[in-house]
């Protein structure tokens, strides 16, 4: 939903008309509230409103793909195209429109008018909607300046596309405790990598320390961050493991296009766990991940429609 910006998914506004892979969809909910004798309401400042919305990018490797709506129908229609941090959030009962407040400075609780909240959110969100009716839906393109920003240079981390790790590793009893829960520290244990999917061997285990051997096979494929790895290359030394060689197929076409995510053992950058490669270079073998929230540095539109106006003390009705 539209909120400021302080968790995700956040996104959204109204609802309506939106272009997927399959076509078209128009997804209307009018309902038209009356002053009496003044003909139908429009939403001024400092009113709070209730809206359905869709809410898709207007630019981006992702133009057009939906990243949150109000509809049950919409979230649940596998044939609509989705944006990658999109998440359905569990069934009908979690799809109702949205309540907002029209105007800056909404108390962090928002504002309890009966059994209903409103909000804040980005302020091209509730600009958008003054001079609306339940009559009317139109869509409201917002820039990131009055969306969701362009996002923090730190949540951005380079990372090799070829990269190379030792086939051995010895870590802390604790450390193992804590990564490998299930697994009894003793020597001779195999058990299968719950990040690269290969199996590991304990080595040596003692009062302080395990030492674990992996043990891949060449060209095994692997996901250690979400997406496809391979094993291209083993090396041995002294006889014994030496390194391993991972290469993603990552291909400059593919920047914008492709969620990653943190093992569950790393620490999360900027409060996420998962992140968007926003550019793949080869010739400096590096990717960039990317931690912002999806909708952060893009337009926006948001298309849909007033529920309902709940008239502020202000209102010239």
């Amino acid at each position: 939903m539209p909120r400021n910006y302080s968790y995700w998914p956040l996104a959204v506004l109204l609802a309506v008309v939106i272009v997927s892979a399959g076509g078209a969809g128009a997804y209307l909910y009018y309902h038209s509230k009356i002053a009496q004798g003044h003909g139908l309401l429009t939403v001024e400042l400092g009113d709070n409103v209730t809206v359905n919305y869709i809410g898709y990018f207007a630019t981006g490797p992702q133009k057009g793909a939906i990243f949150d709506t109000s509809f049950w129908s919409v979230a649940n229609n596998t044939n609509l195209k989705k944006s990658l941090e999109f998440t359905n959030r569990g069934g009908p009962s979690y799809y109702t429109p949205l309540g907002v407040h029209i105007g800056p400075n909404t108390p962090s609780g928002g504002y309890v008018i009966g059994n209903n909240t409103f909000v804040g959110v980005v302020t091209g969100f509730w600009q958008g909607l003054i001079g609306m009716t339940g009559n009317v839906s139109k869509p409201i393109s917002i820039p990131p300046a009055l969306g969701y920003g362009d996002g923090q240079a730190a949540c951005y981390q380079n990372s090799p596309i070829v990269y190379t790790i030792p086939a051995t590793s010895r870590i802390a009893l604790s450390t193992f405790q804590s990564h490998y829960p299930s697994i009894a520290a003793a020597t001779g244990i195999q058990f299968t990598d719950p990040q690269y999917g290969w199996t590991d061997m304990i080595v040596s285990a003692n009062a302080s320390w395990v030492v674990l051997q992996y043990l891949p096979t060449l060209g095994q494929a692997t996901s250690p961050y979400g997406y496809a790895e391979f094993v291209t290359n083993i090396t041995t030394a002294g006889g014994g493991p030496g390194a391993i060689t991972l290469s993603s197929q990552l291909a400059p076409s593919q920047a914008g296009l492709v969620l990653g995510k943190l093992p569950s053992s790393a620490t999360q950058v900027c409060s996420a766990s998962t992140f968007i490669i926003s550019s793949i270079n080869l010739a400096t073998n590096t990717a960039v991940w990317n931690f912002n929230a999806e909708v952060m540095g893009q337009t926006l539109v948001f298309t849909g429609t007033i529920v309902n106006i709940y008239p502020g003390p202000q209102h010239t009705y």
